[in-house]
């Protein structure tokens, strides 16, 4: 149920060491995108005192890292999207070799990952003005736990059973699946390790299902 060890091993025994470095690389981009965006647009805003525009931008381009750190665990399925199917492929093939596999390719495509994010994002502005009470950080983590748990638990088991059934056995062992999706929520509040947090979300979730279905 804590496939933790085994999730470390298969980074390298399932050969995922260039989808990791791929995946960091992806994230960097995000966030230094979004930082450089907040920045400039910052800067647009014409302010006659030079060390008063300076304050600002900085100020702007930290409050950017900040958010690009917290939205994190909602760009992962999108992200994860990417490569998704050739770690999941991976995994199975290391681990689980005599696992029947349905044909075809399972993981979301592009327009689904996008949906969702918009998804995921629209809840999380929703929940902001709780922060202003005090219970906004307990109740992110609280719903960024089951979309993260549902989204890579379904995929991963969809590798299997295909998409309806992968939602059926999700709610079977709903607890199991969210207690999985809490302990990747609170990976991602990790700095540097959250950076390679889609590959941790996807075998951890594949070594899951199997431990589930044994």
């Amino acid at each position: 149920m804590f496939p933790l060890a085994k999730t470390i091993n298969s980074f390298t025994e399932a050969k995922l060491i260039k989808f990791i470095i791929f995946d960091i690389l992806i994230v960097i981009v995000i966030i230094s995108g979004f930082t450089y965006f907040m920045v400039s647009l910052s800067d647009s805003i014409n302010i006659s005192i030079a060390w008063v525009q300076s304050v600002v931008n900085f100020l702007t381009g930290t409050f950017a890292l900040i958010i690009g750190w917290f939205i994190l665990p909602i760009l992962m399925p999108l992200i994860a999207g990417i490569f998704g199917e050739m770690v999941i492929e991976r995994v199975e093939k290391r681990y689980y070799p005599s696992s029947n596999l349905r044909n075809g390719r399972f993981w979301p495509d592009i327009i689904h990952d996008i949906k969702f994010t918009l998804f995921s994002l629209l809840l999380n502005i929703l929940i902001i003005p709780f922060y202003f009470i005090g219970i906004g950080f307990i109740m992110s983590i609280a719903l960024n736990s089951y979309l993260i748990g549902r989204e890579f638990f379904e995929s991963a088991a969809g590798y299997h059973l295909g998409k309806p059934e992968a939602s059926k056995f999700r709610k079977k062992h709903s607890s199991k699946v969210y207690l999985a999706g809490l302990i990747l929520t609170l990976i991602a509040l990790i700095p540097i390790v959250n950076l390679i947090l889609p590959i941790i979300a996807i075998v951890w979730m594949v070594h899951l299902y199997h431990e589930i279905k044994k």
